[in-house]
C-alpha cells in the first residue's frame, strides 16, 4: 500500500531527463527515449536493449493509480478495516520468530519492532500478498503517464542498475502497481540505497527473506530521519475545554505543555519531546500525541489516514490498548467532501486536488474556517460546517 507520492531524495538530473524525453506521446517512442538516455548514462547498449525488450504499457497500473478511494475512509473505518485480532496475533508471533533480527534493527537503526511489523502487515500481510504487477511495466507506464513522471523515471534507471547486478528481472520481477518490491514494499532506488543482507547469504532478497526485508526497511526509516529509540504516537485523553485550534500537525509544543493544558496519556508517561495533538475524527473521537518520528511516516506514505493507522497499529503490537473511539460528530461523504474542498478553494485555501480525501491541506483549511466561523476548530469537517460555508 505504500504510495510513492514523494520520494526521500529526487534525482538531481530528473528535470534535465524530463526535458530530453518528455512524458506522453507514443509509448514505443517514449521507450526509445529511455533507451537513449540509459546509454547516455553509461549503460551498455546490449544490456539496455535486453532490459527494455519486452516492456509493455500496463492499463491495469493506470487504473490502480486512479482508484485510491480507500483513503477517503475516516480513521475509524480505515483502522477497523486494516487491524484485526488475527493480524495482531500473527504480528506478535513474527516478533518472536524474528526476535534476533528485530534486536539488530533496534540496535543498529533505533527503529522499534512494532513499527516494522505494522508496515509488514499492511503492505503485504506479512509477505503473503506482494503484488503481481510486472514491476518494469508499471514503472515505465507511470513514467510515460504525465501525472507524476518525475517520481517514477528515476526508478526505471534504478531498476536497470539492479538488473545489471543480477537482482532484477525485466520479465519476472513483480510487486505492487507503483513499482514497489518485496515484503515491506520498497522502490528500486530504496533498495539500492538501503538494501541490507539480513540473513547473511550474500544477496538482498526482499521478496523471500524476512530478515533482508525487515533490516532494509529499518535502514530506510533511519535514512528518512527516524530518531533512534524515540516514540512516534501515544493515545491521550483531552479536556472538553481545550483550545482546539492548537490541535493538528501545524501546531506543536512540548508534551509537558500539553500536560499543563490537561492532556493525559492513557498508558505510560508522556515523552519529553515536542508533540502535536492529533484528532483524526475531531474533538469527540480518538486523540493522540504525535512525536517527531510520526512525521517520518509521511516519507513512506502521504495519506494521513494510512500513516495514523500504521503508527497506531505499531503501538498496539507493542502492548497499547485499543483506542477509545468516543462519539465523533458525523463526518462527510465522499461527494460532500468534494463539495467542501471546492468551497474552501473558492475562499482561497490550498487544498490540493479536489479528490474527496481529508488530507493535511484540507484539514488545515477546515480548521481555519472553523475558527473564523466560531466553531470548535478541531479540523474535522461536518455537515454543519459545509452548510455554513
Amino acid at each position: 500500500m505504500r504510495l510513492p507520492l514523494i520520494l526521500a531524495v529526487l534525482s538531481l538530473s530528473a528535470p534535465t531527463a524530463l526535458a530530453n524525453v518528455p512524458c506522453g506521446g507514443s509509448f514505443s517512442g517514449f521507450v526509445d527515449g529511455l533507451k537513449k538516455e540509459a546509454i547516455a548514462k553509461g549503460h551498455k547498449k546490449s544490456t539496455v536493449n535486453t532490459f527494455f525488450a519486452n516492456v509493455r504499457q500496463d492499463p491495469k497500473t493506470l487504473k490502480a493509480d486512479r482508484s485510491q478511494g480507500v483513503f477517503q475512509m475516516p480513521f475509524f473505518d480505515f483502522s477497523q478495516r486494516l487491524i484485526s485480532q488475527n493480524r495482531i496475533n500473527v504480528g506478535k508471533s513474527k516478533a518472536k520468530t524474528y526476535k534476533s533480527t528485530f534486536d539488530r534493527i533496534e540496535r543498529d537503526y533505533g527503529v522499534s519492532r512494532g513499527v516494522l511489523l505494522a508496515f509488514w502487515a499492511f503492505e503485504t500481510d506479512y509477505g503473503a500478498f506482494q503484488g503481481d504487477f510486472n514491476t518494469l511495466n508499471s514503472l515505465v507506464t507511470l513514467s510515460h503517464d504525465c501525472r507524476r513522471p518525475e517520481l517514477f523515471r528515476p526508478q526505471v534507471f534504478a531498476a536497470l542498475e539492479l538488473y545489471e547486478r543480477g537482482d532484477f528481472s525485466p520479465t519476472k520481477t513483480t510487486g505492487a502497481w507503483a513499482g514497489e518490491i518485496g515484503m515491506v514494499q520498497m522502490l528500486p532506488e530504496d533498495i539500492i540505497e538501503n538494501g541490507v543482507d539480513g540473513d547473511g547469504d550474500g544477496k538482498v532478497r526482499l521478496k523471500t527473506s524476512p530478515q533482508d526485508a525487515l533490516m532494509s526497511g529499518g535502514k530506510m526509516l533511519s535514512h528518512l530521519g527516524w530518531r533512534k529509540g524515540q516514540p512516534w504516537l501515544q493515545e491521550v485523553t483531552v479536556p472538553k475545554n481545550l483550545d482546539w485550534s492548537k490541535s493538528g500537525l501545524d501546531h506543536s509544543m512540548k508534551a509537558s505543555e500539553w500536560a499543563k493544558l490537561g492532556v493525559k496519556p492513557r498508558q505510560g508517561n508522556l515523552a519529553n519531546l515536542d508533540a502535536s495533538l492529533l484528532l483524526p475524527q475531531g474533538r469527540n473521537g480518538p486523540a493522540f500525541l504525535a512525536y517527531p518520528n510520526y512525521r517520518v511516516y509521511f516519507e513512506w506514505n502521504k495519506s494521513f489516514v494510512y500513516v495514523t493507522t500504521a503508527a497506531y497499529f505499531a503501538t498496539r503490537l507493542e502492548g497499547a490498548k485499543p483506542y477509545n473511539a468516543g462519539k465523533p460528530d458525523q463526518g462527510l461523504s465522499g461527494s460532500q467532501m468534494k463539495q467542501l474542498q471546492k468551497k474552501l478553494k473558492a475562499r482561497g485555501h490550498d487544498v490540493g486536488k479536489v479528490d474527496g480525501i481529508l488530507g493535511a491541506k484540507t484539514r488545515a483549511a477546515v480548521q481555519k474556517e472553523q475558527k473564523r466561523l466560531g466553531l470548535p476548530a478541531d479540523a474535522w469537517p461536518t455537515p454543519a460546517l459545509l452548510t455554513k460555508l
